[in-house]
């Protein structure tokens, strides 16, 4: 069933493949692009109290194949990305949702593949700059109005040779950068990974000009991305590996910071601890020094997990499971 291979992605990622070279320097980075493009698009979250475990508060149900969770401080909303069938299908009836913090879900479809206008195929990761919000969708960035759910912009990389375009994270100098995860489906839904697995950058300028920041089997089969406004360089977690990695536009090659169980998915900043969902112990766990600490255990395939810093909170899309649950730190 399409649906199972959907669900089949992740679990099959883990098996290594090949190997690719790690640019010396990735085409069109250079050194100011190191501080301009590792600063938040967003506010910092404030450092949490040190958490020794969470506490699941809600769950949301409805939703089909989320992937991604992220929390819009300005409007104080939940966006839910829904894949809705194969991960690499190009079927325009991906959708994302508007959730209230309560739980209740304010519009479903909010941004709808095949009505208004909207092609949105299969969204995984978001991001927000301002009132727009960006989303990975295969080979293409779509850019959606977050408060009317307008189409305003794209950015199509398959030119690029993007292949499996994941999670998304934005400075304030308007750069975007996506991650690709290398993987395809064959006829009869196997799982294949003809990479390679890169790092892309689109600039801000009017242009979009998109080039490769990072690439190599060093990232792992990247997955999830976020910025780490405190050290000031990316970080980056495998579904290929079990390795957190930091990185910095210009890096030979990223750093591996911390290991854990691998599968990694979503990764959120709180302060300067990590906060990291697993596909392979269906945890969340905090980084900080380098040592797991587990918060939340006993989530099925936790994908691109998100935080409200507003309550202290971890959003964990269930991918497999089609709903949301909503987790308080304490």
């Amino acid at each position: 069933m399409r649906w199972m291979r959907a669900s089949v992605v992740y679990t099959t990622l883990a098996v290594g493949v090949g190997c690719v070279p790690v640019d010396r320097k990735p085409p069109g980075s250079n050194a100011a692009d190191t501080v301009a493009d590792t600063t938040p698009a967003a506010p910092v979250a404030p450092a949490a109290p040190a958490s020794v475990g969470a506490a699941k508060l809600l769950t949301v149900v409805g939703f089909s194949t989320p992937e991604s969770v992220l929390h819009d401080s300005v409007q104080d909303i939940y966006f839910v990305s829904n894949i809705n069938g194969s991960p690499t299908a190009k079927d325009n009836n991906g959708f994302i949702s508007r959730v209230r913090p309560d739980g209740a879900v304010e519009n479903l479809k909010f941004i709808e593949g095949g009505r208004a206008g909207v092609t949105l195929n299969a969204p995984k990761g978001l991001a927000i700059l301002g009132d727009t919000l960006w989303v990975a969708d295969i080979d293409v960035v779509r850019a959606f109005n977050a408060r009317t759910g307008a189409a305003v912009d794209s950015v199509k990389l398959d030119s690029a040779g993007a292949v499996f375009l994941n999670d998304v994270a934005i400075a304030t100098t308007g750069a975007i950068y996506i991650t690709d995860t290398g993987i395809r489906f064959d006829d009869v839904g196997n799982v294949l990974h003809p990479g390679p697995d890169r790092i892309f950058r689109v600039a801000p300028s009017r242009d979009r000009k998109v080039t490769v920041a990072a690439r190599g089997d060093t990232l792992g089969r990247p997955n999830g991305i976020t910025i780490d406004a405190v050290g000031k360089r990316f970080i980056v977690v495998s579904f290929g590996a079990k390795t957190v990695l930091a990185w910095k536009p210009g890096d030979r090659a990223p750093s591996v910071i911390a290991r854990g169980p691998g599968g990694f998915d979503g990764v959120e900043m709180v302060g300067t601890r990590m906060l990291v969902s697993s596909w392979a112990d269906s945890t969340v766990s905090s980084y900080e020094t380098g040592q797991e600490v587990k918060l939340i255990s006993g989530v099925p395939s936790p994908a691109d997990i998100g935080y409200d810093a507003k309550r202290n909170r971890v959003l964990i899309p269930l991918f497999t499971a089609s709903r949301v649950e909503i987790w308080q730190l304490q």
